[in-house]
């Protein structure tokens, strides 16, 4: 089977800053429908992890029929600890963790590097990309993309466009995503933009009622699957997505939209005991 041709208006040459389970999630994205894609890591320790993620996925889409052999996408995937190494890049999307320090110091640095013309996104789920933007010496060139766990299943992008976010970088933005085979979900910069808020509303209500005894987790979850169809439940999601992630997001949020999106004693118990969900093995539900 051949290896189909990259789809037009696909950036050729896409960078993405940090090689977690999302970052490699973007990275695995763009690489199988064609992209030169280099991935920057802190040190070689996490760079070579960061590598086998993204293996492990393009393995993965494999067995599940995409064309060709392993070789024909890793070729084209370089992982390094170079922030120069973003010097030629198109687009560059950051993927590090939801701290406001470590998102402007990291973006600033990729800034640096870039060519003129070239574009700068953030995968955050819930900061201000107008506040982002702020401390960029070119917000016209900057936006959000914000990805879903996992991103080779999910098939929505939202895309966060910044009071300085160029005309012709939001019209962009949408056709990346559609070359990508997902659909974007265009919002304008908001606390939480649409999914994180109402996802973590909906969370939030439900760690209420297990923490109240209304219901235990699995039946809170099921009555969200079954009778309005989620395929998956709040708090399943929670533990997916992490209740470190999901803590630091409901706390942005109180901070910014009030007392309704205050974080519960028991998110906050289970992220001081260490239960973080899926990645710990523990959560709401228990992943060994």
């Amino acid at each position: 089977m051949s290896i189909p041709a990259i789809p037009a208006g696909l950036p050729p040459k896409v960078g993405v800053l940090g090689g977690g389970r999302m970052g490699a999630g973007i990275a695995h994205a763009f690489l199988v429908k064609g992209s030169d894609v280099i991935v920057v890591e802190r040190d070689q320790e996490a760079a070579d992890a960061a590598r086998g993620r993204v293996e492990d996925a393009v393995g993965k889409s494999l067995a599940r029929g995409l064309a060709g052999r392993a070789a024909d996408y890793t070729s084209r995937l370089s992982v390094t600890t170079d922030y120069a190494s973003f010097g030629d890049r198109e687009l560059v999307v950051e993927a590090v963790p939801e701290l406001w320090d470590l998102k402007v110091s990291s973006l600033r640095a990729v800034e640096a590097e870039l060519g003129n013309g070239a574009v700068l996104a953030s995968n955050t789920s819930s900061l201000s990309v107008n506040g982002l933007a702020d401390e960029l010496d070119r917000p016209q060139d900057f936006l959000g993309l914000h990805f879903f766990n996992p991103v080779p299943a999910s098939t929505l992008i939202e895309v966060v466009v910044g009071n300085k976010t160029s005309e012709p970088l939001a019209a962009a933005a949408r056709d990346w995503v559609e070359a990508l085979g997902k659909t974007a979900v265009v919002v304008n910069d908001a606390p939480g933009f649409a999914s994180s808020r109402l996802g973590v509303a909906i969370a939030l209500e439900a760690m209420r009622m297990v923490e109240e005894g209304v219901a235990s987790a699995e039946d809170i979850d099921n009555a969200m699957v079954l009778g309005y169809k989620h395929p998956t439940g709040p708090l399943r999601t929670t533990d997916i997505v992490g209740l470190d992630v999901r803590l630091g997001i409901a706390e942005y949020l109180h901070e910014t939209l009030g007392e309704r999106f205050a974080p519960p004693q028991i998110l906050r118990e289970k992220v001081a005991r260490g239960e973080l969900g899926r990645k710990t093995g523990t959560g709401f539900f228990n992943w060994s």
